[in-house]
């Protein structure tokens, strides 16, 4: 068995980190954004930022719960999540605007939804 309120305080990070990047998204209306002007840069560096947390997170939950809180959403990419944290890190230089663009237009308002599924039910 797991902590569950160390699981729900990472929950509520996640959640907060998802919000922060919605904020900073609203201006973003295309990948071009980001690289047009040094304040797009910033964007996306911060927004880059926050998606780190959010995959460092993941990870962790995934191994509290030694799999199997993630395992019951298999409606995410769950390995792509993770694995955003693993390429911005490792890879900063060779990030993609447009892929960080999709996943902030596309992907977050799913991942959103799982986080507060996860938490009413942690």
């Amino acid at each position: 068995m797991y902590d569950r309120e160390l699981v729900r305080e990472i929950l509520g990070q996640i959640r907060q980190s998802i919000e922060t990047v919605g904020e900073r998204f609203k201006p973003v209306t295309s990948s071009d954004y980001f690289t047009s002007s040094p304040a797009g840069m910033e964007k996306l560096d911060a927004i880059c930022m926050q998606l780190i947390a959010i995959g460092e997170s993941l990870k962790k939950l995934d191994k509290m719960t030694d799999g199997r809180l993630l395992a019951r959403y298999p409606q995410i990419d769950w390995r792509g999540a993770k694995g955003m944290r693993d390429i911005i890190s490792h890879h900063y230089f060779d990030v993609d605007a447009e892929a960080i663009y999709q996943v902030c237009k596309d992907r977050l308002g799913p991942l959103a939804e799982a986080i507060e599924k996860m938490a009413q039910t942690a």
